[in-house]
């Protein structure tokens, strides 16, 4: 009683800053969950240079619609992952797993400048994660010389919205640039003309290749690297997994530095996104030591004559300078020196090959070739892309899916 009596004869002014008070603890856990749900709606309002570029976006976070993807949605194919997978194509409003925008808006800054060039007719759902995952190893700009499914506008509109992205498109006036062009009249790349599939894509890399060094040097980029878009570039050996830190620290006299290849192992028939679902690669020979590489050759061949499936002499990134070209589509050399090339211990290129069951069926339909054994000398250069070519335009499913 005597408590309660002492709580009553409290003074008004009292009475009223404890009211005061109670009021605002109760108002302010409630402002701080609105605002919390505002900033999370808009997706933030402070962005992390640092965490936006140095790992994928987690499970859970925000995924905004890709620049461009607003008009485009029927390009995507609709296939469907796992529960715990990002399913990359929707019937509406398509998004990508990857934080916000691409304008990361540092990339001038920072040193070396990296190109990578290509040449393909890939669509969105390759093309894009192959360059998010380049863009956040350190890759400042892409130049992409498309044909195809690449070409048309909704693909290409897509790419030419995204920053660092220049696209090429094989015009009738490329063409006539390209064969007045200085490698065009050498030797070692005319053996290659009038060709068809393999033998003309190599002769059109090649050429792309040294038109992407002009515009590399006039963007004032520091190194150029020629990939497929079903490879990706492993810069295992740095402190951190960066490629541009990989090529920083190298010595001011490199000039050419080579990635040997992995190639992938077919896990399964039914994957649909090798860079997500593939996680067995056949080491190069180069990173092995001689005895495991002889001591298991049998085993790891199991009957085909050659180590690997397709190429294996890797891919090398160039620094740009004077005098630089082709030699290739996997190597680089220079006019007036030779050039100092190392070869890496723990980075490497991630080869996607024949990962996907399509890949058997599209070079089939992409090429004219009759499936026999001459004629297929014609279109293509490995022995592997030959038999594979063959079994594609004569099996029937099944046996293609059994096909070792």
């Amino acid at each position: 009683m005597a408590n309660h009596h002492r709580s009553n004869s409290l003074p008004p002014s009292t009475h009223s800053f404890l009211s005061k008070l109670l009021l605002f603890l109760t108002i302010l856990p409630l402002a701080l969950a609105t605002l919390a749900f505002v900033l999370q709606w808009r997706g933030g309002s402070v962005s992390d240079p640092t965490t936006a570029t140095s790992r994928w976006a987690p499970r859970g976070s925000r995924r905004e619609v890709f620049p461009g993807m607003e008009t485009s949605s029927s390009l995507l194919p609709k296939y469907h992952h796992s529960s715990n997978c990002i399913n990359l194509g929707r019937s509406s409003s398509p998004s990508f797993p990857y934080y916000r925008d691409w304008k990361f808006g540092f990339e001038d800054s920072l040193k070396p400048k990296i190109c990578i060039t290509t040449s393909t007719s890939a669509g969105l759902a390759q093309i894009l994660p192959w360059m998010f995952y380049h863009k956040v190893i350190g890759v400042t700009t892409f130049y992409l010389f498309v044909e195809g499914h690449a070409a048309s506008p909704n693909v290409s509109g897509v790419l030419e919205s995204i920053p660092g992205v220049k696209v090429i498109y094989r015009t009738k006036e490329l063409e006539e640039q390209q064969a007045k062009s200085r490698i065009w009249n050498e030797t070692w790349l005319s053996s290659f003309f009038y060709k068809p599939c393999n033998y003309e894509l190599f002769v059109k890399q090649s050429l792309n290749m040294e038109n992407a060094i002009f515009t590399a040097r006039d963007a004032g980029m520091d190194w150029i690297i020629h990939l497929d878009t079903d490879e990706l570039i492993y810069p295992a050996g740095a402190s951190e997994y960066s490629l541009r830190q990989l090529l920083r620290d190298l010595p001011s006299d490199v000039d050419l530095v080579v990635f040997p290849n992995y190639e992938s192992s077919v896990e399964r028939d039914d994957i649909k996104d090798p860079f997500g679902e593939v996680s067995m690669f056949k080491k190069n020979y180069d990173h092995l030591p001689k005895e495991t590489y002889f001591g298991l050759y049998r085993e790891a061949t199991r009957g085909n004559p050659n180590y690997f499936l397709t190429y294996g002499n890797g891919k090398e990134a160039a620094r740009v300078q004077d005098e630089l070209r082709p030699n290739g589509a996997h190597r680089w050399h220079n006019y007036m020196k030779t050039p100092n090339e190392i070869k890496l211990d723990n980075a490497a290129v991630l080869h996607y090959t024949y990962a996907k069951f399509s890949d058997l069926t599209s070079r089939r339909d992409r090429c004219g070739c009759k499936p026999t054994q001459e004629d297929v000398k014609r279109c293509f250069m490995l022995e592997f892309d030959r038999a594979a070519f063959i079994i594609a335009s004569t099996a029937t499913e099944e046996e293609l899916l059994h096909w070792p």
